[in-house]
């Protein structure tokens, strides 16, 4: 059973900072990296898996650094987001080729078991620039399991993925934690991440803002306070009623109509306000939440 330490690891291209300081261990079993686009997912896994090197700080795998460590490389598959760049070779002739660089005994064997094992067999011959992405995928997935490494890092790998092959591709994953691997993939979808893995890693603007179980960091995101803006048949009528409410923090006028409305408990605001508005004699025409977007949500992490 392998483990991957990062100890205060940073990245940085120029002036940017992609990854700051960062601390964190990845165990055997399905970990899922969350984190809104650009919050710093690829340069971690880049340099996990030996393909960047840390700025500052460490990157080791079962203590030994992962950097200019090419013997690190067979313990290792990575399934980067990036488009495969060989599209003029079969599937099959492209796991090959990761075989043989990884000096397997029996290539020609190793290549036939991965691509069985992620689907890819019967449509192996065809070149990879006539794949669906999701076919692409899946043999870039064959690629990094090829020489059966003891860790996986998934860059976004269920992008492009129809829902078919996605519950092919997460049953996959799965099995491999459940054996002992350690697996690691990144994503910005809460969802994915809520279907595949327990324990999670979450990534805001290259800093690490949160770490440990799904549930308790999803419930950090579920209890935030949330803005919504709300319009009515009687703006001002709602607004007394909705300052009456314990799960409302705060209400003021919206400048072009409406309300804004700053929520405390959500599941308590959503049973709660189509019963106040009615014995109200109001109707709800619109309710919009305004900071629905990932960043808000892992800002408001990174604040936690």
């Amino acid at each position: 059973m392998s483990a991957l330490v990062l100890d205060r690891t940073s990245r940085w291209f120029g002036n940017v900072v992609a990854v700051n300081d960062v601390s964190m261990t990845i165990g055997p079993g399905v970990t899922g990296l969350l984190g809104p686009n650009g919050a710093g997912k690829t340069t971690l896994l880049g340099m996990m898996s030996g393909f960047l090197p840390p700025s500052s700080g460490s990157v080791a795998l079962d203590g030994e650094p992962v950097w200019r460590r090419t013997g690190i490389y067979r313990h290792i598959g990575l399934v980067p987001e990036r488009e495969i760049s060989f599209g003029y070779l079969s599937g099959r002739r492209f796991v090959r080729a990761n075989a043989e660089l990884q000096k397997l005994p029996d290539p020609g064997a190793a290549t036939e078991r991965a691509l069985a094992t992620v689907d890819m067999a019967e449509p192996a011959d065809r070149k990879i620039g006539t794949y669906s992405k999701g076919m692409r995928q899946r043999i870039k997935l064959a690629a990094a399991l090829v020489h059966d490494p003891a860790v996986l890092l998934l860059d976004e790998p269920f992008n492009g993925v129809d829902p078919r092959q996605r519950g092919h591709l997460m049953r996959l994953l799965r099995t491999m934690g459940e054996e002992g691997r350690t697996v690691l993939f990144s994503s910005h979808i809460l969802e994915e991440v809520e279907q595949l893995a327990r324990h999670i890693e979450v990534m805001v603007a290259g800093r690490h803002a949160a770490s440990g179980d799904f549930g308790a960091i999803r419930r950090l995101m579920t209890d935030r306070p949330v803005h919504y803006t709300v319009s009515s048949s009687d703006d001002r009528g709602l607004a007394a009623v909705l300052m009456r409410a314990q799960c409302v923090r705060g209400v003021a006028m919206a400048p072009r109509g409406g309300l804004e409305l700053q929520v405390d408990d959500l599941g308590a605001f959503a049973a709660g306000l189509p019963g106040w508005a009615r014995d109200a004699g109001i109707t709800i025409y619109e309710l919009v939440p305004t900071d629905e977007s990932l960043e808000s949500v892992f800002a408001y992490l990174v604040a936690s």
